[in-house]
């Protein structure tokens, strides 16, 4: 369920520390007071994605091995920064970042992250295996990216307005914003300007013919499902087809095709009529399969299965000749 919090200051540091725990995972958060309490913890959910603001405290934030094994999380973190500098250290990787700049943090990974009051930044959280199917070696490493320009730029910009307007957005229209967010991102981690590079997109549009091959006679196959499931933006997938010289609805109904001319051809579904063949391999109509059939093989669906009829029966007539012989 969509959900989100209040706008304005957090109340108390005891309740600002345990909703930022709550929203970080389990770690060592240590505030230092600069004078009247002021820290602000705006944030969003969705089943699968997060975005939270946080700022206006003086903060260190450490998380550990042990808080890792006590409360792993399974999420990255990007972070955005809209005023003052903050460092970030993970692994082997450490550094200073400000408004413009962009740092992709796993949140499973021990990470140290310290600022002054000055400093303020959303975090877009989202599950790790969203990244890891999109492009693994995105997720290999801390990475700091340029968010003034290109790609870069329109990632910031996005995820500053979908903290500003998260009373106006659906849960659906959130998720749908952060998978293009994690298509751009991907994007941005291989150095590509305005396209994926070609290797990643052949993966992909092989990964989108196996999912519809399986799931072909699923009569509610669209590319909005096979997007969900396969953790891309239904967009990035049709310009993936696109390239590929086809569209979702071509590949779903020759994939339909196929299964259909198969069945046809095989004498387990003798029981069922063409209608039913057609029905099962997740075609609405029969008239509409017949035809595209047609156009597809040259020949109907009824020819398809007397051409196997009559070849059964000629060989069984066969044998019988040549058992006739001895």
């Amino acid at each position: 369920m969509y959900r989100w919090n209040e706008r304005g200051l957090t109340p108390t540091p005891d309740a600002w520390r345990e909703a930022f725990i709550d929203l970080h995972g389990e770690s060592r958060v240590t505030l230092t007071d600069a004078g009247p309490w002021a820290g602000r913890l705006e944030w969003q959910r969705s089943r699968s994605y997060g975005i939270a603001l946080c700022g206006n405290v003086r903060e260190e934030f450490v998380r550990e091995r042990r808080h890792i094994r006590t409360d792993p999380r399974g999420v990255f973190e990007l972070l955005v920064p809209t005023a003052g500098s903050a460092q970030v250290e993970q692994a082997a990787a450490a550094g200073e970042i400000r408004p413009g700049t962009l740092a992709l943090c796993d949140v499973d990974r021990p990470v140290t992250f310290t600022h002054g009051e000055e400093f303020q930044s959303v975090a877009l959280i989202f599950p790790s295996d969203a990244i890891h199917r999109r492009n693994p070696t995105a997720a290999r490493n801390q990475q700091v990216f340029d968010g003034t320009a290109g790609l870069g730029r329109l990632i910031r910009q996005t995820v500053l307005t979908l903290q500003q307007e998260r009373e106006h957005l659906s849960e659906a229209t959130f998720d749908i914003a952060c998978d293009q967010l994690l298509d751009l991102l991907c994007l941005v981690a291989e150095g590509a300007g305005d396209s994926a590079p070609a290797a990643q997109r052949q993966e992909v549009e092989a990964q989108v013919r196996q999912y519809v091959r399986r799931h072909a006679a699923d009569p509610g196959l669209s590319i909005t499902g096979i997007a969900r499931a396969l953790g891309w933006s239904a967009r990035y997938l049709q310009d993936v087809l696109q390239t590929a010289g086809t569209t979702s609805r071509d590949l779903i109904r020759a994939e339909r095709l196929r299964l259909a001319r198969t069945r046809l051809a095989s004498s387990t579904w003798d029981n069922r009529s063409i209608a039913q063949v057609a029905h099962a391999s997740g075609f609405a109509s029969h008239a509409s399969f017949a035809t595209a059939y047609r156009r597809e093989y040259g020949d109907t669906p009824r020819e398809t299965r007397g051409d196997r009829r009559e070849f059964d029966f000629t060989r069984r007539e066969t044998r019988g000749d040549r058992r006739g012989e001895f």
